[in-house]
């Protein structure tokens, strides 16, 4: 069965930095698109970043641009996101999300959990000083 596992998640200070890993297994990991969503505290969830199956297109929400990196490495069925100069906004469940096809596209505002075919259990990231 289908299963993505988030880590990395932790307790960090603004303007800090933290990598965020999504261990896929139970499908073909290097045809799908895949994507980062979040849920922060008392809100819906929102799409973050995705990127195409083979990595060739990445795509950013506007507010996350020039500070998170998506990547991924389809040998390791491992996707990652590293995020650089934490904000306490960025405080949040990260995610990590499969595509239903080998793409991903922007998606602006909230989503639902029927944006995405399938979602992993979440890690919390927390910015605080």
């Amino acid at each position: 069965q289908v299963q993505l596992v988030e880590s990395g998640g932790a307790l960090a200070q603004p303007g800090g930095s933290l990598r965020l890993s999504c261990s896929a297994s139970g499908f073909t990991f290097s045809t799908y698109g895949m994507s980062w969503a979040r849920q922060a505290p008392g809100k819906g969830f929102e799409w973050v970043s995705g990127i195409y199956y083979d990595g060739s297109g990445t795509y950013y929400k506007d507010s996350v641009k020039g500070r998170f990196t998506i990547s991924r490495d389809n040998a390791k069925n491992t996707l990652y996101l590293q995020i650089n100069s934490l904000k306490p906004e960025d405080t949040a469940v990260y995610y990590c999300v499969k595509e239903r096809g080998r793409y991903t596209t922007v998606r602006d505002g909230p989503i639902g959990r029927n944006a995405f075919g399938f979602w992993g259990q979440g890690t919390q990231v927390t910015v605080s000083s």
